[in-house]
């Protein structure tokens, strides 16, 4: 037998990512940590929690080159490939920034970066938020153009839209509020 196939196989570790949402000022970004044989469906649920989307609609990651997603069976987007299986080291392919769009009628799109590998001790527990700064924009905003329109009028009471937005928001939105604990609650309540 050969020496190589008698080793036992090596610990799964952590990925540190960090994740940011383009075209926004000031950013809205994430810290994270999520296995490295997270399959990129779990991954995706991560996302959503870490940003605070709530996952309404469809998304896609680019990952070296190729398209993962939820494949349809009807014609909305493109083809891709399904994220169900695939985990996320071994889409790398050992590359360290990737893609993923989240609602295509809004696009944001985010820019997500594989900052170093940790051992599984490195969190309290398997999916966990570090730090972050700033909300996310609300569902169904109208995207970057339509989110800077919303930070207008919410911020200045004058604004025509002003009262028409909080109706729509359902209070007062603080743009520059995040915290990670709730996010880490839900987390760990949560079978990812």
């Amino acid at each position: 037998m050969d020496a190589t196939a008698r080793r036992p196989k090596a610990p799964a570790e952590l990925l540190l990512l960090h994740i940011e949402l383009n075209d926004i000022e000031p950013t809205i970004w994430r810290r994270f940590l999520v296995p490295e044989t997270i399959t990129l469906g779990k991954l995706h649920r991560v996302i959503q929690a870490v940003m605070g989307w709530t996952d309404s609609h469809l998304h896609e990651f680019d990952i070296a080159g190729e398209k993962y997603g939820t494949p349809s069976s009807d014609d909305w987007g493109a083809p891709v490939n399904s994220e169900t299986r695939k985990t996320l080291v071994n889409a790398l392919q050992g590359k360290k920034r990737f893609g993923y769009l989240y609602d295509f009628g809004d696009s944001w799109e985010h820019r997500i970066t594989v900052e170093k590998r940790l051992p599984m001790i490195s969190a309290p527990q398997e999916h966990y938020c570090i730090e972050g700064e700033n909300a996310c924009p609300p569902e169904d905003v109208g995207g970057a153009p339509g989110y800077q329109d919303f930070l207008d009028a919410m911020a200045n009471p004058a604004h025509p839209d002003h009262d028409d937005r909080v109706e729509w928001y359902g209070g007062v939105f603080e743009a520059s509020v995040y915290d990670c604990k709730p996010v880490n609650q839900w987390l760990a309540r949560k079978k990812i």
